[in-house]
């Protein structure tokens, strides 16, 4: 093997995918039982590896040097073959949750900050903290600080998220709750499956500079390659990588009132893109075996909610796509805030008197009608679109400007 990840389970890591965005040599996942680690690592056949859970402190005994910034926090992501046969490792998820709180501005010099979680990865947040001045306060269920005592730490002025809490598949949890913590000037979470928690949502909602854990992951890599080739990574390399993976992740989701043409602009947007177009509607129907009006006809408005509700969480979390959701999709709190977790969503708008209503049970009754929906719709629809665009120019014109501002979205 020339490069590589052990670990014990591997199943859902981007590390091969990003490696190769970001340099040219071969790299393979290789997970591996507890009792396999010794003989690995005293054959030590490969030039470089990247270590994850759990092996991360297993595999420094077997390293003949340690970088300071590994020392510190006491275990090792990277390792690294020399020329003379021996092996130096160091952890490079420092450098890379250095580098996504940049991203928002941050500046821990003389802040307290809440670090949420007492596993590794809060070590290595509270290693940053430290070296940039600041002072680390670790909360978690049994430590020396609980979730009890936040009411004592209101002045802390940054939050770190290290725990799992809010990770799909339970992303409609969050650790804690922002507004009881007034004087937060930044949250960073370090999990990227959604690309957006429910933690970050809330910050996003009070206004508070906020990121993922994504940026983290793809510089602790960018690091990893840069030990491993002796090379520093081009800024516009690491860029697009990190654009890459965010692409691959996240959805283009269409919301909008009934007849607004989403399902058109839905096509435009697969035929610009690539993507595939789920239309939530069509796999409502599909699954059920009838039609929409049939549907509200036989179960009502609430049997017809409850299969969109079941599917756009089904749907919303797979990446990568087109999502055409229903005029009434935005109804549920839930269904919001899981459409925004991976999506970028862009609201579709389009005079009233010119909306289709055919075969739309809801929108049946004329203007009037039409207008009590809209009343009722608007703020929810706001609450949700990162973006509007108004529907009154070409299906092309439309998706081609909605795309500027998706991709807009992906390098950010």
């Amino acid at each position: 093997m020339q490069y590589g990840l052990i670990g014990e389970k591997l199943g859902h890591s981007y590390s091969a995918i990003l490696h190769a965005l970001l340099a040219d040599y071969a790299y393979e996942l290789c997970p591996m039982p507890p009792e396999a680690v010794d003989g690995f690592m005293r054959e030590a056949a490969f030039q470089g590896i990247n270590v994850t859970i759990p092996y991360k402190k297993v595999v420094v005994p077997y390293l003949q040097e340690v970088g300071e910034t590994a020392r510190r926090i006491g275990s090792v992501n990277t390792v690294v073959k020399r020329p003379d046969g021996t092996l130096f490792g160091d952890n490079t998820d420092a450098y890379g949750f250095a580098r996504m709180a940049e991203s928002i501005g941050v500046d821990f010099r003389g802040q307290k900050v809440l670090v949420l979680g007492s596993g590794g990865t809060s070590l290595t947040a509270c290693d940053v903290v430290r070296q940039a001045g600041g002072t680390p306060v670790v909360v978690s269920r049994s430590g020396n600080v609980t979730y009890a005592d936040l009411p004592a730490h209101t002045d802390a002025t940054y939050l770190i998220n290290t725990t799992p809490v809010g990770m799909y598949p339970g992303v409609h949890a969050a650790p804690v709750d922002l507004s009881t913590l007034p004087n937060l000037k930044g949250v960073l979470d370090v999990i990227y499956n959604p690309l957006r928690t429910q933690l970050l949502e809330q910050a996003a909602q009070l206004g508070i500079p906020c990121t993922g854990g994504l940026r983290m992951l793809v510089y602790q890599a960018v690091r990893a390659c840069e030990l491993f080739t002796g090379q520093p990574v081009a800024p516009e390399r690491a860029q697009a990588a990190e654009a890459a993976l965010r692409a691959k992740s996240m959805n283009l989701v269409l919301i909008g009132m009934p007849g607004c043409g989403k399902t058109t602009i839905g096509q435009e947007l697969a035929a610009l893109t690539g993507r595939e177009a789920v239309d939530t509607d069509q796999l409502i129907a599909d699954e059920a075996g009838m039609s929409i009006p049939e549907i509200f006809e036989k179960e009502g408005e609430a049997g017809f909610r409850a299969r969109e509700k079941e599917i756009i969480h089904r749907e919303a979390l797979v990446g990568g796509r087109i999502l055409i959701t229903g005029g009434g999709a935005i109804k549920d709190a839930q269904n919001r805030a899981v459409l925004r977790m991976n999506g970028y969503v862009a609201q579709l708008t389009r005079p009233l008197e010119q909306l289709a209503t055919g075969g739309r049970p809801l929108s049946a009754g004329g203007l009037e009608a039409v207008e009590k929906l809209y009343r009722e719709r608007a703020p929810l629809y706001a609450a949700c679109a990162d973006a509007v665009f108004s529907n009154e120019t070409t299906p092309a014109q439309c998706a081609e400007a909605i795309r500027e501002g998706f991709d807009e979205a992906l390098r950010a």
